[in-house]
Formats: C-alpha cells, structure tokens, sequence
C-alpha cells in the first residue's frame, strides 16, 4: 500500500508529549506499506482491534491503545490516507467518518 502523509506520523511523534508512539506508529506504517489490502475484511485480518467505518474509514489502535489513527484507504488504487493521529480525548472530538 502507498501511505500518504507519513509527515503527519513523523510531526505527532516528534513532540515532547508523543514520542512513545514513534515505534508503534513506524511499526504501523512498515505493516501498511507492506500490506496488500483488497477490502476492509483484509484490514480486520491483519488488525483484528481495527474499526471499520463507513467512506473506507479505519481507525487503528496505537501504542496500547493509547493514540487513535484514522485513515481512508482507496483499495482500487492501494492507497492509505492519513486523515487523523491523536489522544483518546482529541479523538472524541472528531468524526472520524468525516475527517
């Protein structure tokens, strides 16, 4: 898979207050970069904790669980859109099907 916005990864673990998710977020990317995903049930197999949403939407579970990662994946052309990384309160203040 094509992973747009790793920066997006990079710029999160790089402040003071997230530098534990930078190995989970790294181990992430390499697993999706290296992930041949056809459909959200090829997600699910790989991350069964992962929830699908609707419009292609997935969110991750990072670092036990402690960070959410939101992305919309265009299976046709194997694309990963990185759409949102943050805390469990920063989460509940989006809609991740619209993020």
């Amino acid at each position: 898979m094509h992973v747009i916005k790793r920066k997006t990864l990079i710029e999160f673990y790089n402040q003071s207050d997230y530098q534990d998710a930078k190995g989970p977020l790294e181990a992430w990317y390499y697993e999706a970069r290296h992930a041949q995903w056809a459909s959200p049930a090829d997600v699910k197999a790989m991350y069964g904790s992962a929830s699908i949403l609707k419009d292609n939407r997935v969110v991750f579970n990072i670092a036990g669980n402690k960070y959410r990662l939101v992305v919309r994946i265009n299976y046709n052309s194997k694309t990963v859109f990185v759409r949102f990384i943050g805390t469990h309160k920063e989460y509940d203040e989006i809609d991740a099907e619209v993020i």
